[in-house]
């Protein structure tokens, strides 16, 4: 199904760097009337309220807190594109003596997280249409061994993400699985990366794949050469006709 920015009203967690802030810039580029900027630090969206006035809102919560996000359900029941992007990487293999921590804290904020934010809006998007946006990565399909945690957690993210597809189809409500390869943000540097993709390659491809009904959108050059190869696969199994 294909989504329109132009005239949306949308909700974007971790709006307020990286990913998130690309997001928020090219939705009011394709004319979203107002973006709802979902953060921990009210403070921290200023620069965002002096480019684009009454078109954002802040919003403060938290991933972590379920009662936090649940309000929003109160303060955001017009929005018809929710984008879930807040996250958070903790980086640990397999044998190191911080695996469990590092894993607790990343399902705690990458999968769970997910899961408070697409329940809080299941209704409001059933009664106003349009789409959810799961920010994953290409490591939900294949591991980086440093980066064993993280990718653990972002394959169940993913896992979820399937399942919402299949939810949200019979309420008449899109749903995008985000694949990006490094890019150009905190996150991408914390993990020494050395070349990186622009945040804009995710937020203007994220215009385009909601506009062409996409289930999956892989920015970026690393992320394309994930797509070709696990096209067939998704063909036969996540996305059959």
């Amino acid at each position: 199904m294909s989504v329109s920015i132009k005239g949306s009203v949308a909700l974007v967690t971790g709006a307020n760097r990286g990913i998130g802030k690309a997001i928020v810039e090219s939705f009011l580029a394709h004319g979203a009337s107002k973006v709802y900027l979902v953060v921990r630090n009210q403070e921290s969206t200023q620069a965002l309220h002096r480019l684009y006035g009454d078109k954002v809102v802040t919003l403060q919560a938290d991933v972590t807190d379920a009662e936090s996000i649940s309000k929003l359900a109160l303060l955001a029941a017009d929005v018809n594109i929710v984008v879930n992007n807040a996250g958070v990487l903790a980086p640990a293999d397999p044998l190191s003596e911080h695996i469990e921590a590092s894993l607790r804290k990343e399902l705690e904020v990458n999968v769970f997280g997910l899961v408070r934010v697409a329940n809080t809006f299941a209704d409001i998007l059933q009664i106003n249409g349009g789409a959810f946006v799961q920010i994953n990565s290409v490591v939900s399909i294949k591991n980086f061994t440093p980066f064993s945690s993280y990718s653990a957690s972002k394959a169940a993210a993913y896992a979820i993400t399937q399942g919402l597809r299949d939810k949200f189809a019979k309420q008449g409500v899109s749903v995008l699985s985000v694949h990006p390869g490094p890019i150009d943000t905190d996150m991408g540097v914390e993990a020494n990366f050395d070349e990186m993709d622009s945040v804009s390659i995710v937020s203007e491809g994220i215009v385009s794949a909601l506009a062409a009904g996409d289930f999956h959108l892989f920015p970026g050059a690393m992320a394309k050469d994930f797509e070709a190869a696990y096209r067939s696969y998704s063909e036969a199994f996540i996305t059959p006709v």
